[in-house]
């Protein structure tokens, strides 16, 4: 009887805690919205009128072929890039001055994870919007962009079994070589193996951004960090 008391518990704090960051999130776009707009880009329809197609972002790159920007993609809570072909039917661009996309990068930060890595070499540092993302072995060569980013830790347990953990669920994660000790929001602790999502050589990387990041940069991130060269991660 305790034992079904203390679970459903458990899975109040869990819906409130959701409820919590969602509320939150809210108050960002609409703080957003209101008091720090970013670029916006457009597209001119075949009636000619120009439709809106990504408020709220940062162009990296526009020529008479592409035409490249960041936002921040709210369903995964990270920065992304997305490429569009110049076609018949253009694009166009509002940019805004240097220190509004300032203001953009600066609720990117609030709106996805925060987290303090520490890495086997000692060092701590603060990450923003934090997610994992795939790289050929030892970082030689580029994004593997045939495997998605993602903000959930896909673990081969020591129990038996597969989890897909949120990084919504986690509250810290400890590494050991291969192991893997997560401590989840409620308390429930899962060990195991970290279970790369392909059976081709990869490497998985832990990316964000830091107090640094220049809104001007060309990528998502300026940490960079594999899973393999870092010690704890604590989630905020």
């Amino acid at each position: 009887m305790l034992q079904k008391v203390d679970e459903e518990e458990n899975r109040l704090a869990c819906l409130q805690s959701i409820v919590h960051r969602l509320l939150c999130i809210a108050i960002l776009l609409l703080t957003v919205a209101v008091a720090a707009p970013a670029d916006t880009i457009y597209q001119t329809n075949a009636q000619g009128k120009r439709v809106v197609i990504q408020r709220d972002a940062i162009l990296v790159k526009q020529d008479s072929s592409f035409l490249i920007y960041k936002h921040f993609d709210l369903q995964q809570r990270r920065v992304a890039k997305v490429t569009l072909n110049q076609g018949s039917l253009p694009y166009s661009i509002e940019t805004e001055s240097a220190s509004r996309r300032q203001q953009i990068v600066s609720v990117w930060k609030r709106f996805g994870y925060t987290v303090t890595v520490s890495g086997a070499d000692g060092k701590t540092t603060r990450v923003f919007d934090a997610y994992l993302d795939f790289y050929p072995p030892e970082g030689r060569g580029s994004l593997l962009e045939s495997l998605p980013a993602t903000t959930s830790l896909p673990l081969q347990l020591s129990s038996g079994g597969v989890d897909v953990i949120e990084f919504l669920k986690i509250s810290r994660i400890e590494l050991s070589g291969d192991q893997f000790k997560v401590t989840l929001q409620n308390g429930q602790v899962e060990t195991g193996k970290f279970l790369m999502p392909t059976t081709q050589p990869a490497e998985a990387r832990f990316l964000g951004l830091t107090d640094h990041y220049d809104p001007a940069s060309p990528d998502v991130f300026d940490f960079s960090l594999a899973l393999a060269k870092i010690k704890q991660i604590e989630f905020e």
